[in-house]
């Protein structure tokens, strides 16, 4: 039995600062999108990436699905995607973007987007482990939004 509530498990892992993402696949009804700071690197040979959306979530069963996904590594100026694609209704509606290889909605100014295949799925209690093999790449200058404590921050480089 656990010696910490889930409150002080949370708590913990929010002192791990985390970039902020932006998962994107195309699904049955359209485009979707989903903010996630459950992502990491994997391999650089072959070259993979995982990222672990909650079961719970509305968009599961399309993200489960999808053969296809880009990851978005938001800049510091995209938190208003963040929190779009956190749990708004809005998605897509009136966005400006381009498709991907597998036809996956690709969002503009990013610090990093990587196009993936979807390679594995693995039980993750009440997440589902994602493995994707990256097949696309590219990046920016631009710093990445972060998330820590609870919020998200926007650091000064330099």
């Amino acid at each position: 039995m656990p010696e910490f509530t889930d409150r002080e498990l949370r708590d913990a892992l929010g002192r791990f600062a985390t970039g902020v993402t932006v998962v994107t696949t195309e699904g049955p009804d359209g485009p979707l999108g989903i903010t996630a700071n459950s992502f990491a690197s994997v391999s650089l040979d072959p070259p993979l990436v995982l990222w672990s959306p909650a079961r719970k979530s509305r968009r599961f069963p399309a993200f489960e699905a999808a053969s296809h996904f880009a990851v978005h590594v938001l800049s510091s100026g995209q938190r208003h995607l963040a929190e779009r694609f956190a749990g708004s209704e809005q998605g897509f509606i009136g966005l400006e973007f381009e498709r991907g290889i597998g036809e996956v909605p690709l969002l503009a100014g990013c610090a990093a987007r990587l196009e993936c295949r979807h390679a594995a799925g693995h039980d993750g209690g009440d997440h589902l482990i994602v493995v994707g093999e990256v097949l696309r790449v590219e990046e920016t200058d631009l710093p990445p939004l972060v998330y820590w404590r609870g919020g998200y921050h926007e650091p000064t480089l330099g």
